[in-house]
């Protein structure tokens, strides 16, 4: 085990699955520099211009040229400098690669990995802090990732670049630089399978990204008050992991989401619709969401601030369901 970043996990994953598999390619903007936010640092040095490709400022063009790259055999790995970008190349994404193989009846698979930086908190303002899980969730034929540490971020991309279907790899900015334990060699986690980051019995919740870390020291803070608070950590979104969530909402009979998408139509509302479904008659209390107001990203330190979910929201959330 080593210590590292979460974007050293991602930088050493990229590395161990180009040296697997030569069909593994890298492309985005500024990849031989490192990239915009460093996490492709020292790949061209390594792997050569052939393998790790600068592109035009052209999101459209060079995710493009992954997906036809990928439908003749390589395993391309696309940079979105910022998930807010994505409209630029969402045509290329939902209308071509996330249907091509149903189109074709099979007959061809599309092995891309498209990363995006995801998520505020760092000032970076409306246009490049956005939350997006769920527009990626509603569209059929795409994977949908999103680790919360290093661990899970490195098992996790060496999985998405190992699968034969195209797989949106999201990455919390704000989590860069958080660290955590990480085996050295190669390994894998399925996509699609959730993880409980702590075990408990009054209350579940379910949070995504830095929401995990949150939840996670809430509950801590919590246990001295005599509240046993369940994390579960969903991983991916897309398959999402219905049978770890209700089977947590069973045992604790209690649902909280936590997430930093707006509320209005945010992947909670997927999993709040999925329990009340599915495990109703188990709630002792209604589901409660915390998450972003339905307002752009607010550049301003203290209102991004207010913006984001904050422990004592999760705290006011967890209290309102057990009283």
């Amino acid at each position: 085990m080593a210590t590292m970043k979460l974007a050293e996990a991602i930088n050493q994953t990229i590395v161990l699955e180009m040296e697997r598999d030569p069909d593994v390619l890298v492309l985005g903007i500024d990849n031989c520099a490192g990239g915009v936010l460093g996490v492709t640092g020292g790949l061209k040095d390594r792997f050569g211009e052939n393998r790790v490709l600068d592109t035009p400022i052209s999101e459209g063009g060079y995710l493009g040229a992954a997906v036809g790259a990928a439908a003749v055999g390589c395993r391309p790995v696309v940079e979105l400098m910022f998930v807010d970008f994505i409209g630029v190349c969402m045509d290329q994404l939902f209308n071509q690669a996330a249907k091509m193989r149903y189109m074709f009846g099979g007959k061809v698979k599309i092995p891309l990995v498209l990363r995006a930086a995801t998520g505020g908190g760092v000032g970076a303002a409306a246009q490049h802090s956005q939350s997006l899980e769920a527009w990626f969730m509603h569209i059929p034929g795409l994977k949908v990732v999103y680790p919360s540490t290093p661990y899970d971020a490195k098992g996790l991309l060496a999985s998405a670049i190992q699968d034969d279907n195209p797989v949106v790899f999201l990455e919390n900015k704000a989590l860069y630089a958080s660290e955590g334990e990480v085996p050295t060699e190669a390994y894998t986690i399925p996509i699609g399978k959730a993880d409980i980051k702590r075990e408990g019995s009054d209350v579940t919740v379910v949070a995504t990204g830095q929401m995990v870390g949150k939840a996670l020291m809430v509950a801590e803070k919590m246990a001295s008050d005599g509240v046993s608070v369940e994390v579960l950590d969903p991983r991916s979104l897309l398959p999402l992991d219905e049978e770890a969530i209700l089977t947590s909402v069973k045992k604790t009979q209690r649902l909280v989401i936590v997430h930093e998408e707006v509320a209005f139509a945010g992947s909670g509302a997927e999993i709040a619709a999925m329990v009340a479904e599915k495990a109703f008659d188990y709630l002792d209390a209604p589901i409660k969401r915390v998450a972003a107001p339905f307002c752009p990203v607010p550049f301003a330190a203290g209102l991004e601030a207010e913006y984001i979910p904050s422990e004592n929201r999760i705290v006011e959330a967890i209290k309102a369901i057990l009283e």
